[in-house]
């Protein structure tokens, strides 16, 4: 019988001007212990994100948003923060921060793959589909 995994997870946030606190949901990060898995999924709008802000400097976004799917691998690629362990590498990622990409509250689940998870995460939080598209 599959075995349960507790995950947690959070959404991935591009903040154009923080002064504004406005936002646009462009990836999800989740992380479950029990199956070694962190990972990320970015998916940025970048159309949405000029109607917010049409100053965006999309290059620079990009380049922190690939930073974190750096930071979930881990390793050498990552820098420094790519010898931490797994949870630690989570922690760093989802620290509040008043910065043009930040992450929302730490939200947790269960499911029997994380990787599916994060594929229904993403569908339904970024890429606004219902529950019955996602799956």
């Amino acid at each position: 019988m599959p075995t349960q995994h507790w995950y947690d997870y959070a959404i991935v946030r591009v903040v154009p001007r923080p002064e504004r606190e406005e936002f646009l949901n462009a990836g999800v990060i989740v992380s479950c212990l029990s199956a070694k898995f962190l990972e990320a999924r970015i998916a940025l709008d970048e159309g949405r994100l000029l109607a917010l802000d049409p100053t965006a400097d999309l290059h620079l976004i990009r380049s922190h948003l690939n930073a974190i799917l750096r930071i979930c691998a881990g390793g050498a690629e990552a820098g420094a923060i790519g010898s931490m362990s797994q949870r630690e590498r989570f922690h760093w990622l989802v620290a509040p921060r008043s910065a043009v990409i930040q992450t929302s509250a730490v939200h947790s689940g269960r499911c029997f793959d994380p990787a599916q998870a994060l594929e229904h995460l993403i569908a339904t939080s970024v890429l606004g589909k219902n529950a019955a598209q996602a799956d």
